[in-house]
């Protein structure tokens, strides 16, 4: 029998990569805090539930998609949330960014409700969520990876199991922080680029296409010479990813100051106004 599939969080990521699911076949229960949202997947064929109880209690497998650590425990534990309406047997799926250790610990609540928990953190951006190409990095019971593997595929190009319960989330911190120093690299080489008089049509042209390359550059760079800041992934996101590795490195030893560079540079960018833009809008702080 065909999985059922709660989908709670549809952003900017969630609502694409919700509409993706339904296209390869799955039956979809949608609930957003903010209801107009759920408007394009109900018209497609979704059910719109009236809280994360009863996505849950019309699901098998419940995909959260949400900003930070505090947004997950409330959509699993909060009141009417999707604990309130979980069976044994049931999976849930958080494909949000988060604390490792969060993890963990809703992993451990929802085991005592005879329930699985994968970690399934993405990277791709809005793009990779649209074409269904993102990258998914996975924690948790393997049986249960096995069993959800189609829900993956129908959203992600790049599938890989990782380990125990939070490292999903440990990889993705990984991820982030290579995603972070390319995308200071990629605004300050612009920077540089306009500050010296060069012509950045051609600049980028010749530096993609040699050692510099980076997806970065291919997909960011030229929303940058147009002034197109709009999201794909916002700032104020990508600060509080970073934020979330600060916490994790915290007694680690060894040092990381390109990781601490970042997280100070986008904090900047935040608290001059600049949370909302995309990534790409770091450039702006260097005005």
């Amino acid at each position: 029998m065909a999985l059922r599939v709660g989908f709670i969080g549809l952003g900017i990521m969630g609502q694409p990569m919700a509409q993706n699911l339904m296209r390869a076949g799955f039956s979809l229960t949608v609930f957003n805090r903010t209801r107009s949202k759920c408007q394009p997947l109900v018209e497609a064929g979704a059910k719109e539930a009236a809280s994360g109880a009863a996505v849950a209690r019309q699901s098998d497998v419940i995909i959260t998609v949400v900003s930070d650590t505090p947004d997950v425990e409330q959509v699993l534990f909060g009141p009417d949330g999707v604990g309130d309406g979980l069976a044994p047997g049931q999976i849930v799926i958080d494909m949000s960014t988060i604390s490792p250790e969060a993890t963990e610990r809703f992993a451990s609540q929802l085991r005592e409700k005879g329930c699985q928990m994968l970690d399934a953190p993405i990277s791709g951006g809005q793009t990779g969520a649209i074409e269904g190409t993102l990258s998914i990095m996975v924690g948790g019971d393997q049986a249960t990876f096995d069993r959800c593997l189609p829900l993956f595929q129908a959203m992600g190009k790049k599938i890989v199991y990782m380990g125990q319960s939070g490292h999903g989330q440990r990889t993705k911190m990984v991820n982030q922080v290579i995603c972070a120093l390319n995308i200071l690299a990629m605004t300050e080489g612009l920077h540089l680029a306009k500050q010296a008089g060069l012509d950045w049509v051609r600049v980028l042209d010749v530096v993609s296409s040699g050692a510099a390359g980076s997806w970065m550059l291919t997909n960011l760079a030229p929303r940058v010479l147009h002034g197109d800041f709009a999201p794909g992934f916002m700032i104020r996101l990508q600060q509080k990813d970073l934020r979330l590795v600060l916490e994790l490195i915290e007694n680690m030893s060894g040092k990381f100051p390109g990781t601490e560079l970042a997280y100070s540079l986008l904090t900047e960018a935040v608290s001059q106004g600049f949370g909302e833009q995309g990534t790409q809008g770091l450039i702006n702080i260097y005005d």
